[in-house]
């Protein structure tokens, strides 16, 4: 691979330099389509949010407007950073655990389209604040218990998970009755997030299940219809050549025949249904371009390429164990007989991007592409060792376009104060 959307990464270097994080713009825009395409049913009423945690710019906020998604926001900084961008309010999902007074009254104040509340705590704080006007529409986050087979740090929904209310608890029934007896607040049911990167579909229609029977026990106790569901992401990606990613085409129609069925059989409503795609988006559209600085061997004859970039701006390797394929630009159909380690360049023996892959023999100033990179990468970036953060261009149709540029030294300093 010699070039995206007809721009070499020859010619990326040259331009930007590196490190780089690189957006292949068409398949973003294609993902997005085929979320709207697929999550489709005649007698279903759905819709797409899109997560921004994946990656959010001012850009790439835009870029979700054109495609008619909806925008979920976890922080303050999320959300203005979508009100900056000119997205809709009103398609504008207020999420997160733990958020503030000043967080709620943000949503509140610009209108947002839905807030998902997340505990007991925080409903009775937006009970509160609610009043006539603005009549807010909110879901509640509970946890269905279900074991999604991912990694323990991105499963989100089990029993004691830091993350909504578990059905199990008491406690969740009467957060219903007080979020729907409230006149302000138009109360449209449950959210759940099982975890993240599930490669079973099973996983999918399970939840989906386990959440309407519970609507069934909440109907029967509270006598209450509700009229959505949201069944949050995890919709997995392909990270490493030899892993089969999610069968979107056939898993989204399922999904929506699946609650079809289901609420049919418990003689509920048909709910509209949420989901959130985030990763499922934009992952597989990214790539970071690195440049090799040295390389090491080691007394034990490990070798080490070292590149310009670090843990600061590929953080999921040391969070998560997280597994990446990458190549050497021009040395694709070259023989891969040799065994590296790619590192960076922070104070930590962490700081590992890919162990033991297998390349061609790699030289001094070669260029790198790390695949999959384009969720988490960008969002998790940090100035640890005071190390900058790359810029982020989108690439289409032999465009290119920066969206976020390069940080300097001075964007590191601009909150530093002296102390004498």
């Amino acid at each position: 691979m010699e070039k995206i959307q007809g721009v070499t990464f020859k010619t990326l270097k040259e331009t930007y330099q590196t490190p780089l994080y690189i957006y292949d713009e068409g398949l973003i825009r294609n993902q997005c389509r085929l979320f709207k395409k697929r999550f489709r049913h005649a007698k279903v009423e759905s819709e797409i949010i899109y997560a921004s945690k994946a990656f959010l710019t001012v850009g790439m906020a835009q870029l979700i407007d054109s495609e008619g998604l909806y925008l979920d926001c976890v922080s303050q900084g999320e959300l203005y950073t979508a009100l900056k961008a000119g997205f809709p309010s009103e398609k504008i999902v207020l999420h997160g655990n733990n958020k503030t007074k000043e967080e709620l009254l943000m949503a509140l104040n610009f209108k947002v389209g839905m807030i998902v509340v997340d505990n007991d705590f925080e409903a009775s704080l937006l009970n509160e604040l609610v009043n006539d006007k603005h009549i807010v529409q909110v879901m509640l986050r509970i946890n269905p218990g279900i074991d999604a087979h991912t990694h323990k740090y991105i499963k989100t929904s089990t029993l004691d998970s830091k993350f909504g209310m578990s059905i199990l608890d008491p406690k969740t029934m009467e957060t219903i009755k007080l979020l729907s007896e409230n006149p302000f607040i138009k109360f449209l049911g449950m959210h759940s997030h099982i975890g993240s990167q599930i490669l079973e579909p099973e996983s999918f229609y399970e939840h989906a299940k386990t959440v309407l029977e519970f609507y069934k026990q909440i109907k029967k106790t509270l006598n209450l219809d509700l009229p959505a569901i949201n069944l949050g992401g995890g919709f997995g990606v392909k990270y490493l050549k030899t892993d089969q990613r999610l069968d979107l085409e056939t898993v989204l129609p399922e999904i929506l025949d699946v609650v079809y069925d289901t609420a049919n059989r418990l003689e509920l409503d048909i709910p509209k249904v949420y989901i959130e795609p985030g990763r499922s988006i934009v992952a597989e559209a990214g790539y970071t371009l690195y440049t090799v600085n040295q390389i090491k061997e080691t007394i034990n004859k490990k070798k080490y390429l070292f590149i310009d970039g670090s843990m600061n701006d590929h953080l999921r390797t040391a969070l998560y164990q997280a597994q990446y394929d990458a190549f050497v630009v021009g040395k694709e159909r070259l023989e891969h007989d040799t065994e590296y380690t790619i590192a960076g360049k922070a104070c930590e023996s962490g700081d590992i991007i890919i162990e033991n892959i297998k390349l061609p023999e790699v030289k001094e100033n070669d260029l790198i592409v790390v695949r999959s990179t384009g969720a988490y990468h960008y969002s998790m970036a940090s100035n640890y060792n005071r190390l900058t953060i790359p810029p982020v261009v989108f690439v289409h149709n032999g465009e290119v376009k920066t969206i976020v540029r390069r940080q300097s030294f001075m964007d590191i300093l601009s909150h530093d104060e002296e102390l004498i």
